[in-house]
């Protein structure tokens, strides 16, 4: 399996009834009187329909038949009962109306709770769940998934609610009016149930289908998206459009197949009862021919108009099986989603703001520039530890899975204002290291100690708060430069922005951006070059003002000229910083404290620039070129 996994797709829901509930469950907890609402609208809405259907006996047996029979032209009669209908045709037109504009409201509420939900749930998941998941196949939930939910939500749930209150309504009509002719539009009813069965068993599977090619396309899409440049350095224009065309195929089969059967069902719906009409229509000729009691031409009528009532509901709950088929699947797919696992963090040791107070150090409510670990104890005594930066591993053992230690025995030791550089090829084990340290993973054996404190006892959002990270790859956000930067420390003011940008020499681009620190970035600053979000990442960075600092690759995909620009923003980060610096040009780390030269998991050299050097060994082939290392 792929660093990523494999991508989770659509399917038949496994547990119905339980993924139903909690759906309820949310319809529930917050719109339970609007649920009711829609339910008293669709009841009037059905039997107002049902109630029209009736009244066609109503007039021809008690108003025209006696009319013809005695000659009376008096229509007041008439004209008041058809006053009444228009009284309850109009109650049903508006509670239709009412109850799909109610459910439409309560459909998006209950999709942005569960979105809320889901992303909520999302920012407390361990990094390791990205490492391992297609994040084609997440932003899939967020949409595919929840729009299948808002379909069925909106559109399914009251349709298969009035389709089955409109059955029942009018099968009570139907019985009271006369069993014999219930009887033949039961039996047509039947066949019609088992041809409905049938088309829907097939086109559900196709759906599903669909879902999964669709999930598929989905990923190929946003993988390539992001990929698109190494794509086109290596020519593979043709090659990858004919892999998405075999996706796309597959796509394209699956929803053909679904929509084929799916539209078949109503014409084959509607010709049955066609088909049903006819033979209602001869039975109750026949009957009312022989002088069968109760068939009158007006219960003929009626009864026309009730089948009519009758086989359309069924042919509307038939074709609400698939989408609500596809809504509880996604919904499953949600609810795992929601139901994954949320980063563990039992740590207790908290960040505090301190002071001095009487030589001894202590809390503070204010921001003070000084950091200290506060450490409760079981004998509820609180020691405070001031955050100097002193970072131990030792004997540390790791692997991304149990079955494959990548790490081994690592012990490294570094002092308050130390830098510590990593180098060796890839796969050496340098950026699992800064994992660790940052408990993205958790250590498999060994200890790690930040201030003489085990860091599983420190938590985690407090031990990153004290770290901080310039990557390779410079993510930016959507906004101001000045926000980009203000990120690492939201409370920052303007003053401290502008001055952590100084900082990381980066001040003399924003000036010249066409709005300066105001400019809108988009795209992760796709408008600014590979140094200058590199130089913002060093300020967003700085303004966090960590004790510690990672800086992994962040040089290597620059130019020479634009990287000594950088290095002096670094070098004026790291002053008075402990730092840990992974990288493959070997300028950039001389000056390192201690170089740890590492190999498939090892640490199999360590010292400074001169003494590796004179040791003549891997670093020694290193600095000469004769092993090239590359970025972990």
């Amino acid at each position: 399996m792929s660093r990523h996994g494999s991508m989770h797709i659509s399917r038949r829901p496994k547990n119905t009834g339980k993924t139903l509930k909690r759906l309820l469950g949310y319809t529930f907890r917050d719109y339970k009187f609007h649920f009711a609402a829609v339910v008293l609208f669709i009841v009037i809405s059905s039997v107002a329909g049902v109630k029209g259907s009736m009244f066609i006996q109503t007039v021809i047996d008690d108003y025209l038949a006696p009319m013809l029979a005695t000659g009376s032209r008096d229509f007041t009669p008439l004209i008041n009962a058809i006053l009444v209908m228009i009284g309850i045709y109009a109650a049903g037109v508006i509670s239709a109306f009412l109850y799909n504009r109610i459910m439409i409201l309560v459909g998006q509420g209950v999709l942005k709770q569960i979105r809320d939900d889901m992303f909520s749930v999302m920012q407390k998941l361990p990094v390791s769940y990205f490492d391992t998941h297609s994040h084609g196949d997440t932003m899939s939930r967020y949409t595919n998934d929840t729009d299948t939910l808002r379909q069925m939500i909106t559109q399914g749930v009251p349709q298969t609610f009035s389709s089955l209150i409109t059955i029942i309504s009018v099968l009570i009509a139907m019985l009271t009016t006369s069993i014999p002719l219930s009887i033949v539009v039961l039996l047509v009813v039947g066949l019609i149930l088992i041809i409905s069965k049938n088309i829907t068993g097939k086109s559900s599977k196709f759906f599903i289908d669909q879902q999964k090619s669709l999930g598929r396309a989905n990923g190929f899409i946003e993988e390539h998206i992001n990929g698109q440049k190494v794509v086109k350095v290596f020519c593979h224009e043709e090659k990858i459009k004919a892999e998405f065309d075999e996706i796309n195929d597959e796509l394209c089969y699956n929803t053909t197949h679904a929509n084929i059967l799916a539209n078949i069902l109503m014409p084959i719906m509607g010709n049955m009862g066609h088909v049903q009409y006819v033979l209602l229509a001869m039975s109750g000729g026949l009957m009312a021919i022989w002088g069968v009691p109760g068939i009158t031409v007006g219960v003929i009528a009626a009864f026309l108009q009730l089948s009519k009532s009758f086989t359309m509901p069924i042919s509307q709950m038939s074709q609400q099986v698939n989408s609500i088929i596809m809504a509880l699947a996604g919904a499953e797919r949600i609810f795992e989603l929601i139901d994954e696992k949320p980063e563990e963090d039992s740590g207790y040791v908290k960040l505090v703001n301190a002071k001095l107070t009487d030589g001894e150090l202590k809390e503070a409510s204010e921001r003070t520039g000084v950091w200290a670990w506060k450490h409760p104890h079981g004998d509820g005594s609180i020691t405070y530890t001031k955050l100097e930066g002193d970072i131990l591993l030792e004997n540390v053992d790791f692997g991304y899975v149990p079955e494959k230690t990548v790490l081994h025995d690592i012990s490294i030791f570094a002092k308050p204002g130390q830098k510590i550089a990593l180098v060796g090829a890839t796969g050496a084990g340098k950026t699992t290291i800064t994992n660790l340290l940052t408990r993205f993973y958790d250590i498999a054996d060994g200890k790690v100690r930040y201030d003489g404190i085990n860091i599983n006892k420190i938590k985690k959002s407090d031990l990153r708060a004290s770290l901080g990270m310039v990557l390779q790859d410079t993510h930016l956000f959507t906004g101001t430069v000045m926000e980009n930067i203000r990120y690492g420390r939201l409370d920052a003011s303007d003053e401290e922005v502008f001055a952590a940008a100084k900082l990381a020499n980066a001040d003399g681009f924003i000036k010249m951006l066409p709005e300066g620190y105001n400019t809108i970035l988009r795209g992760s600053g796709s408008g600014l070059s590979q140094g200058q979000r590199q130089l913002l990442a060093i300020a967003r960075a700085a303004v966090s003002d960590p004790p510690v600092m990672i800086l992994d690759e962040a040089t290597s995909s620059i130019d020479t000229r634009t990287e000594r620009i950088v290095q002096k923003g670094m070098d004026s980060l790291m002053k008075g910083r402990t730092v840990f610096v992974i990288a493959h040009r070997l300028s950039t780390i001389q000056n390192s404290d201690v170089i740890m030269v590492m190999d498939q998991g090892r640490i199999i050299e360590r010292g400074s620039h001169e003494e590796l050097l004179a040791k003549k060994g891997k670093y020694y082939q290193l600095y000469n070129g004769s092993f090239e290392p590359e970025e972990s």
